[in-house]
């Protein structure tokens, strides 16, 4: 059971270092926690974007750039293309968002000819160092599908769960969340999570243990849980926390954030390759989680 980051750093060292490849690199946070993974033995990196302004930030983080291949180039949307290529024809394992909008991004992670599609639905997943919370806490989706249907949260289950097992969590516990922990046909994320449980009992959904609908104090809390007579294996000890919508999912990120003082790390996942698609704001200690996410996703295929 992975605790908390150092947790996750320390596996993710052990799985060797893998190649990341940085759209956009010219970024201070995202060349320290470049610098960190590769000094963690982590990581390796290749740095797409401009060569003078990349230098010139690595200069001021004293970066030994001999240690790292650069690749030159100044228009934002061709360097995003050429890291997405990298990843897509097998030189590097891992796509990072630099100092470039998530749409540019993207598009290029969605072309045809260089992109990264698989054919599976392409979720977000947040992972969470809490500290009233034991373990280290996975949570989809917050910000790529906005209202999914009861077919894509199946498989954002099943993203979640492919990652959750790159974490060496065997049978990953899978809270379906919602309002209240009763079925109500007027609300129909409740209908969704009774039919998502089902479907891990009839073998549909495999490689977990998903129940739901259950309110958040009892997906998370053994004390509530109990208190409420609600018993069974993810009462109180949720790996994954499924939300409804990308509301819920954002107001539960951000309030674990800024209340809640959690650590946290994202990923995009449901590609042929982990997307580190961090926000701008993020430090580059949360990019550096994000980039030991990466790794060990791409250490499992």
């Amino acid at each position: 059971m992975l605790k908390d980051f150092q947790d996750l750093l320390d596996l993710a060292k052990s799985k060797g270092p893998k190649k990341v490849a940085v759209a956009v690199a010219a970024d201070k946070d995202v060349l320290v926690a470049i610098k960190n993974a590769k000094d963690l033995e982590i990581a390796d990196a290749i740095l797409v974007g401009d060569k003078e302004k990349i230098e010139e930030i690595g200069d001021e983080i004293q970066l030994d750039l001999s240690k790292f291949e650069i690749v030159d180039e100044k228009d934002p949307v061709e360097a995003s293309r050429k890291a997405v290529s990298l990843v897509s024809s097998g030189k590097a394992h891992v796509v990072m968002k630099g100092l470039v909008d998530t749409a540019v991004i993207m598009k290029q992670v969605l072309d045809k000819e260089i992109g990264l599609r698989s054919g599976n639905l392409i979720s977000h997943l947040a992972v969470f160092s809490v500290p009233t919370y034991e373990k280290l806490l996975i949570v989809t989706d917050a910000a790529m599908n906005i209202s999914p249907d009861l077919n894509q949260k199946k498989q954002i289950i099943e993203n979640a769960v492919s990652f959750a097992h790159s974490l060496e969590i065997e049978d990953p516990k899978v809270a379906v969340v919602c309002a209240r922990e009763k079925v109500n046909p007027k609300m129909e994320a409740t209908v969704h999570a009774k039919e998502l449980e089902d479907m891990n009992k009839n073998g549909i959904i495999s490689g977990c243990t998903v129940r739901g609908p259950l309110a958040l104090d009892n997906a998370i809390s053994k004390e509530a849980s109990k208190h409420k007579g609600i018993e069974g294996p993810v009462a109180g000890e949720a790996d994954i926390l499924i939300v409804p919508t990308i509301e819920a999912g954002n107001v539960l990120y951000k309030s674990l954030t800024f209340l809640a003082k959690a650590e946290s790390a994202g990923l995009i996942v449901g590609t042929s390759a982990p997307i580190v698609l961090t926000s701008r704001a993020d430090t580059s200690e949360a990019k550096l989680h994000s980039i030991a996410l990466g790794i060990l996703m791409a250490s499992k295929k």
